[in-house]
């Protein structure tokens, strides 16, 4: 599969660690790419629901592709959240083409594009943050409820859903939170002069412009590799919302197995 060349990509809320992690797909994505400038923001090593005796080697082998992109000219900023603010301890630490920080300040184009998780606005964080650990727990086992549930929705011809998202957006929408997480984000970037904010978090991949009497911004999210399995990119002139699909790698890798298996001559029979 030939590489797509992009200025920069945002991924958030990996949560390397946890059972809910697709680390496969996204190996698929980071091997489709090559990006000057890779940003996780946040999240992407999950601390708080860490297991010794739960590291695949699919998440092993996320880490060594982060690794081999780094040595081959890609820089790397690690913005610090929730689940992984114990390195906030070391949030101006670099090494080489690697990055810790807690926020990233970008000019692209002359346009200010402020960069951070978001965990500051969300008010469990703040003040009972032993609430939100819990909450983290609860969801995880239901990620894994979830699986069993897609297994048997699958065998019976329906296709597969999501426990955990419809549950989250129906606690959230009640609250507000994500409005008003969304609401905060914007108002502090245009009082603050950014053209652009881009936050992760709450796990709600989006772009919306918003316009008010002091000024304009584009708030962006980039999701998750949890449920939405999405990442914000950047190609020197805009940004878009990339989403992972199954079928777009299942050709890539047939044809890869075809060339090892019987030369070029085999792409032919491909259509």
């Amino acid at each position: 599969m030939k590489k797509r060349p992009l200025d920069i990509v945002v991924l958030s809320d990996v949560h390397l660690g946890t059972v809910g992690c697709h680390a496969l797909e996204l190996l698929q994505y980071l091997n489709s790419i090559d990006p000057k400038i890779i940003v996780l923001n946040g999240d992407f090593v999950d601390v708080w629901n860490f297991k010794k005796y739960y590291w695949p080697e699919s998440h092993m082998m996320v880490l060594r592709t982060l690794l081999t992109m780094m040595t081959n000219g890609t820089d790397i900023y690690y913005l610090t959240g929730n689940h992984d603010e114990v390195l906030r301890k070391v949030s101006s630490l670099q090494l080489g083409p690697l990055f810790i920080r807690d926020k990233l300040i970008l000019d692209l184009n002359g346009e200010k594009v402020w960069i951070f998780h978001g965990d500051i606005f969300d008010v469990s964080m703040k003040y009972s943050k032993w609430i939100a650990k819990i909450g983290s727990h609860g969801y995880e086992l239901l990620i894994l409820l979830n699986r069993l549930v897609n297994r048997i929705s699958v065998k019976m011809g329906k296709g597969k859903l999501s426990l955990s998202k419809k549950i989250k957006e129906s606690v959230k929408k009640a609250v507000r939170f994500i409005d008003d997480f969304e609401t905060t984000a914007i108002e502090l970037a245009i009082d603050q002069g950014y053209d652009y904010v881009i936050c992760g978090h709450i796990h709600q991949p989006k772009i919306r412009g918003f316009e008010n009497e002091k000024g304009s911004v584009i708030y962006m999210n980039s999701g998750d590799w949890i449920e939405n399995l999405t990442a914000l990119e950047y190609n020197g002139d805009e940004w878009n919302m990339y989403r992972y699909k199954e079928e777009e790698f299942i050709a890539g890798e047939r044809i890869e197995k075809l060339i090892q298996k019987n030369g070029t001559k085999s792409l032919i029979q491909i259509k």
